[in-house]
């Protein structure tokens, strides 16, 4: 029993640069239709669509083409991960704004064909390797710039005493229940100051208790007190032994 093959679908892309080659009379968009519609069947490759961009220059960045955008739309949505054009020069004849739209298109996941040469985006030209070394570094320059942006706001926020990065105190979160548990700990009932079991089993009662509604541990109460006037954390853990 012979296996079954999964075709792989593409959108043919046309692009004319000229208004004067656009209208039913003229062979432009037919002839580039025609060369992409022979690649396919000779490659296995069933078209899913047609997308044109008439009367936009080859030097036009990507992202400004209507009938681009109009593509990688229906690519995102059909699951279509390839784009055939006619030659590489009808994908774009600026050689930048090709390698920069070639770029894009890979990290995004879509593979581009040119009909006349399939590995003409591929080439190792010097020029190309030139470009791609370009984009590359002006891709690790901007990522750095923003780290450096990102590490300088936390540096600020850490000059103002803001706190920027790990778990919340208990402080920031419940500022309220810190304050009581001081409150108790600076009450004097009689037979001396209340052990740290005790201030927690008091913030239980008062309705004070962690995420999961148990009782405060005494490790925690000491926190709360550790930077509380008068009182460090050698006190508040001399009296959870009381």
């Amino acid at each position: 029993m012979a296996k079954s093959t999964k075709s792989i679908k593409a959108f043919a892309y046309l692009r004319t640069s000229s208004a004067a080659n656009i209208g039913e009379d003229k062979d432009s968009g037919r002839r580039q239709l025609q060369a992409i519609e022979g690649f396919a069947k000779r490659a296995g490759i069933e078209l899913a669509g047609t997308y044109h961009d008439e009367a936009v220059k080859g030097s036009d960045p990507i992202d400004t083409r209507p009938g681009f955008a109009e593509m990688l739309e229906a690519l995102e949505a059909n699951g279509t991960k390839t784009i055939i054009v006619e030659t590489a020069n009808r994908f774009a004849r600026d050689l930048m704004v090709q390698e920069v739209g070639f770029a894009m298109l890979k990290a995004r996941g879509f593979d581009l064909i040119a009909a006349d040469s399939p590995t003409s985006f591929l080439d190792d030209t010097p020029t190309a390797r030139l470009i791609r070394q370009v984009l590359g570094a002006i891709s690790e320059f901007e990522k750095a710039m923003l780290v450096a942006k990102l590490k300088g706001a936390r540096d600020r926020k850490r000059r103002l005493g803001v706190k920027v990065e790990g778990r919340k105190s208990i402080g920031e979160e419940r500022p309220e229940t810190v304050e009581f548990a001081r409150t108790l700990a600076r009450a004097r009932p009689k037979g001396g100051k209340r052990s740290l079991r005790e201030i927690s089993a008091a913030l239980a009662e008062a309705g004070h208790s962690t995420k999961t509604g148990k009782p405060y541990a005494p490790t925690a109460i000491k926190l709360m007190l550790a930077r509380a006037p008068g009182r460090g954390v050698g006190n508040a853990a001399k009296q959870e032994t009381q």
